[in-house]
């Protein structure tokens, strides 16, 4: 009889250890996925943003533009043209940002950043352990103490 409930409390053990590891892989499947889908909404907010600069930009550019040339033809002097080059260099590359291929060659250099230049990414010093934690929270709490904060 004993082997019989020892047996059946295996066999429980076992569905229930398999249970508790598909649920875990559930659990870090809709974990991935969740981060993904954020990552995916910052992307698209930070490229409505550029596209929302661009065009302020753009139509800075073209008042500034308009100014700079007139003033050019009313004085023939080509001083009032030299501010055109930078503006021109910087409209470009927000247009390239906002509507051209960057993104896609910023995402190659950074997938070429992570597939052969790996040491560019580590962390100064490591990675923080919980005695380092640790140290640096007493450290604090003992600057606290003898130089408290003032209160108001």
């Amino acid at each position: 009889m004993g082997n019989l409930f020892t047996i059946n409390m295996e066999a429980n053990f076992k569905k229930n250890q398999e249970f508790i590891q598909t649920m875990a892989k559930i659990k870090m499947e809709q974990q991935i996925q969740l981060q993904y889908q954020l990552q995916e909404r910052q992307i698209a907010m930070q490229i409505a943003k550029n596209r929302d600069l661009c065009l302020w930009f753009t139509a800075f550019y073209v008042t500034a533009a308009t100014g700079l040339i007139t003033s050019y033809k009313k004085t023939k002097t080509p001083i009032y043209l030299a501010p055109l080059l930078p503006l021109t260099f910087v409209a470009l590359y927000n247009w390239d940002l906002a509507y051209g291929n960057k993104i896609h060659r910023i995402r190659s250099e950074a997938e070429h950043i992570l597939t052969h230049e790996k040491e560019l990414l580590e962390v100064p010093c490591g990675l923080p352990t919980p005695s380092s934690v640790d140290v640096a929270r007493i450290d604090t709490e003992d600057k606290n103490k003898l130089h408290p904060p003032l209160l108001d």
